[in-house]
């Protein structure tokens, strides 16, 4: 049987059920994205017919195929139901740092990575009370790659009338409040609104600074109360009032 496998005939896709998979940089062995899907899905992703946006994802697929190579990949577990396999997906995620994923996996904001003394500071803080209407931006993977201002404010699908009412934004990692920033302007996540940054229609971010520290005083160091929390989600923004 050849090694070059295209396409899945629909007797082993049945077999498959819903698979995690792993796209991997031929070039240098490195994992950049991780995704969860049914039928040919991984397929599609290789060969760049997966509808999304702009993403560095697709501009290292087109690299690689513009070297004349194929993108390499491992299913890493078949045979799941959906719910399984999004815990399959985010453990994956949070062990391959540097992925080309726009969003976190589902559940990995509030049951990711973390080390123990993470685990004991997170579940004997002291919950928030909010005295503010406060958007709450999760920022798990992102800081670790960039300050935590910019971590926090680009960039995010959210509803651009709901957010410029938001008083304070708060950094949110594994559940706990980390920093809290106002915004003077909220807008696109385009190249030119964000110098270095890359254009993500749809998306926003914002201008603004830390906020006074009375405010910080409120929330940083606090736990974002179980109510706020949506298990099972992706989204990584969250508003506290309606």
């Amino acid at each position: 049987m050849s090694n070059e496998i295209t396409l899945f005939t629909p007797e082993v896709a049945e077999q498959l059920k819903t698979y995690v998979y792993r796209l991997i940089d031929p070039r240098n062995g490195e994992t950049f994205y991780v995704g969860k899907g049914q039928g040919n899905r991984v397929f599609a992703h290789i060969r760049e017919q997966v509808d999304e946006d702009p993403s560095n994802k697709l501009r290292r697929i087109r690299d690689i195929h513009l070297a004349g190579l194929e993108v390499a990949h491992v299913i890493h577990r078949h045979g799941m139901d959906d719910r399984t396999a999004f815990q399959v997906e985010a453990a994956l995620m949070d062990a391959y740092p540097g992925l080309t994923n726009i969003s976190g996996g589902i559940g990995s904001a509030a049951f990711g990575a973390m080390h123990a003394v993470e685990i004991v500071r997170r579940y004997t803080a002291e919950p928030a009370v909010f005295q503010h209407r406060a958007l709450l931006i999760s920022v798990n993977r992102s800081a670790t790659d960039l300050s935590l201002y910019e971590a926090t404010r680009y960039a995010w699908k959210l509803r651009l009338s709901k957010a410029q009412r938001a008083e304070v934004i708060l950094a949110t990692r594994q559940g706990l409040i980390v920093g809290a920033f106002v915004a003077t302007r909220w807008v696109e996540a385009t190249a030119e609104n964000f110098p270095g940054r890359e254009t993500l229609p749809g998306r926003f971010g914002f201008e603004g600074a830390e906020a006074p520290a009375e405010i910080k005083t409120l929330y940083v160091g606090k736990r974002v109360p179980d109510e706020y929390r949506r298990p099972g989600s992706a989204n990584p923004v969250r508003y506290t009032w309606h």
